[in-house]
């Protein structure tokens, strides 16, 4: 899945706080939130379904991988032809990736991947490998995860 370009420029301030609320708890309820941003219940329930809709946010809850089974958590970079976006559409694609980039430097993108032992993460870099326009990859094994958050607000 491709995601849309950003589209900070149409979330006006009362949406960006509702973003942050959400960031900090994201089991806020909406009464609070609407006390917090100066707006209804009603009205905040309509802007995060609008904001989750527009797929400018989500609200999940985050885990450790490595505390629920997942025991290899990696990132690939991965040197791609001269399509590199249509390869990093393939890429995305595979249910192992929870992370995928196009980047400029060394590598042209890079993928999370998220895997339940050291043969299924071989398996997946096998099947990145495979993917056409892939010429090369570098795969970085997590060893251990010290910091996982996403309350950095809409600045």
């Amino acid at each position: 899945m491709t995601l849309p370009p950003p589209a900070s420029a149409g979330i006006d301030e009362i949406s960006k706080e509702i973003i942050e609320q959400l960031q900090q708890d994201g089991r806020r309820s909406y009464a609070a939130i609407g006390k917090a941003v100066g707006l209804s219940e009603a009205a905040v329930r309509q802007r995060v379904q609008k904001l989750a809709d527009s797929q400018i946010m989500q609200i999940v809850a985050v885990t450790n991988p490595l505390e629920l089974g997942f025991t290899r958590q990696a990132m690939i970079s991965i040197v791609a032809a001269s399509d590199i976006s249509s390869t990093a559409d393939r890429i995305a694609e595979l249910p192992e990736v929870d992370y995928c980039v196009v980047t400029a430097g060394n590598a042209d993108i890079l993928a999370e991947v998220i895997c339940s032992s050291d043969e299924d993460l071989l398996r997946v870099i096998s099947t990145i490998r495979g993917i056409e326009g892939v010429l090369s990859t570098n795969t970085f094994t997590y060893l251990s995860l010290k910091k996982q958050e996403y309350n950095w607000g809409t600045r």
